[in-house]
């Protein structure tokens, strides 16, 4: 479960904070490190391969909730792949994220899943399905309807970004923010009443949709 501590009186009232511990997991070259970059710097390098884990945070102030995310951005060259499992421990969310010029990287995002789905139970964990490099569309190898068609047989969230333009970075991430929080919500709601937290994520928690 998430890491959760009150915050103290806000113009809001008591607003919780929630840490999460999202996974980027996906090929070597797919564009992980530039995503995380992008996502907590605004900007964009292209960065050396990855070894073994780095280690990025953000937060998010929403209406509802603040939201720190612990972001691991692991190596995605294939000698890393039988230690990668020790870096998703715990996770409570993960993108699976692939080039959309290469046809290959979206095949190894499919067994990344297959090792998250050993590893985790049904719906323990959001994962997102990231078709990273839209800003190289004239090469592209992977249709945006292939990779849509695919999370929806999986249940998975799925857009398509660009590190290099920004274009749906944050969407990304504010997507499984909400849906994160959504599950909160629908805990708390299950919870007997003398246990429940006072606070109501309302409409601002509902599901997003992120295509």
């Amino acid at each position: 479960t998430a890491q959760k501590a009150m915050l103290g009186t806000s113009l809001e009232g008591i607003r919780p904070t929630y840490t999460y511990k999202v996974v980027l997991l996906g090929s070597m070259s797919v564009g992980k490190s530039s995503l995380a970059y992008r996502y907590v710097k605004n900007d964009f390098k292209e960065l050396l391969p990855t070894v073994g884990c780095s280690f990025f945070t953000q937060t998010l102030n929403l209406e509802v909730a603040t939201v720190k995310f612990e972001i691991w951005d692991t190596a995605g060259q294939e000698k890393y792949h039988s230690v990668c499992h020790l870096y998703y421990r715990g996770a409570h969310a993960a993108l699976l994220i692939y080039d959309i010029t290469n046809k290959e990287t979206l095949n190894k995002a499919k067994l990344w899943l297959r090792d998250l789905e050993k590893e985790f139970l049904p719906n323990e964990i959001v994962i997102a399905l990231v078709g990273n490099k839209m800003d190289l569309a004239a090469e592209r190898e992977v249709a945006t309807q292939e990779g849509e068609e695919f999370a929806r047989t999986k249940g998975l969230l799925f857009i398509e970004t660009s590190a290099k333009s920004s274009q749906q970075v944050n969407d990304i991430f504010m997507a499984i923010a909400q849906e994160l929080l959504q599950r909160e919500q629908e805990k708390e709601s299950t919870l007997p009443l003398h246990r429940r937290s006072t606070v109501d994520l309302g409409e601002s928690g509902a599901r997003m949709g992120c295509c």
